[in-house]
């Protein structure tokens, strides 16, 4: 991902310092970012919402980790959110990673690390 980068809505793969890709959805559009993960039972992967500093979990049927992320995509804080909760914004996150909850523990997400993610459409 490069400085001043445009997000599309699409599919695109995460990559990880301490594993292996991991396949992701990009909701850029305000129409795909509104629906997240909203109707679904679990999701393979991860979910980019960009352009956002903070989600909630209101009507979601499973539990979710949340990466808040920087411009550069370094993780800024990391949070697991039970269905019918708010996550805090954070103010320097300006990107937020979304994962299947105990995910992102096994990925190796924590406080500072760099991610890279690389758009397929």
């Amino acid at each position: 991902m490069r400085r001043g980068h445009q997000w599309r809505d699409g599919h695109g793969t995460l990559w990880l310092p301490e594993s292996a890709a991991v396949p992701v959805e990009i909701a850029a559009s305000r129409a795909t970012r509104r629906r997240g993960l909203l109707g679904r039972d679990g999701i393979e992967g991860a979910m980019l919402l960009t352009k956002v500093s903070g989600v909630h979990t209101f009507r979601m049927r499973f539990t979710i980790d949340v990466a808040y992320l920087d411009r550069a995509l370094r993780v800024v804080d990391v949070h697991t959110l039970q269905p019918g909760r708010l996550g805090r914004p954070r103010l320097r996150a300006r990107h937020v990673l979304e994962a299947q909850g105990g995910a992102m523990a096994g990925w190796g997400v924590r406080r500072g690390v760099q991610l890279r993610i690389e758009s397929a459409d």
